[in-house]
């Protein structure tokens, strides 16, 4: 029963990795109104380095419209366009939603619904994105860091259910205005490095 059980989740979602291209947590933060960012996405994993450009816009208080320009071993590897919503909740809860659209030349067309849901007040910071990709995957993230002073630091979890879990020891700069520092290093099937360097201009 077990087993039938497993084969029925392996059909219902695919074994397909979580995003390598973007490792992240969203947290519910965006730019703001007529305001510009750029995040360049590092990723190393054995034999495979991605590097990805996301540039992002804010439109108004709670919409952010943004894309991504992917590289694999220095090759082109696709390009996504997003649009991310937050709700203007009261406190420390943010609550919201992303959609992107992709098209990768080994993949072809694809995309993803990405729920947002964050808590951060001046102590935690703790988000999770319950994503569900296309085709048909759902590959859960969720964080939570505790603030030291100019850097925050804690674990950050990525998986692909049911195939794929990775931890990632994480630390962030949160010490600069405008500037963005996510460096961590995480452990699953295989040993992965990420760095996240962002501005908002």
């Amino acid at each position: 029963m077990r087993r039938a059980a497993a084969l029925l989740l392996a059909a219902a979602f695919p074994a397909a990795a979580f995003d390598p291209f973007e490792i992240q947590i969203y947290d519910g933060t965006l730019d703001e109104p007529g305001q510009a960012g750029l995040e360049i996405h590092a990723n190393r994993a054995p034999n495979e380095t991605r590097l990805t450009f996301e540039p992002s816009f804010g439109v108004t208080r709670f919409w952010e419209v943004g894309g991504y320009l992917q590289t694999k071993q220095g090759k082109y590897a696709g390009a996504k366009l997003r649009s991310k919503f937050i709700a203007p909740l009261e406190g420390d809860f943010r609550l919201g939603m992303n959609f992107e659209i992709s098209r990768e030349p080994d993949a072809g067309w694809g995309g993803e619904v990405r729920p947002i849901f964050a808590f951060e007040n001046e102590r935690f910071l703790l988000a999770a994105n319950p994503n569900v990709e296309l085709p048909l995957a759902f590959s859960p993230g969720a964080m939570a860091k505790l603030k030291l002073g100019p850097v925050a630091v804690g674990l950050e979890y990525y998986g692909t259910l049911p195939n794929e879990h990775y931890l990632f020891e994480a630390i962030d700069l949160i010490a600069v205005k405008h500037l963005e520092l996510n460096v961590a290093v995480g452990e699953g099937h295989a040993l992965i490095g990420k760095m996240i360097l962002g501005y908002v201009f």
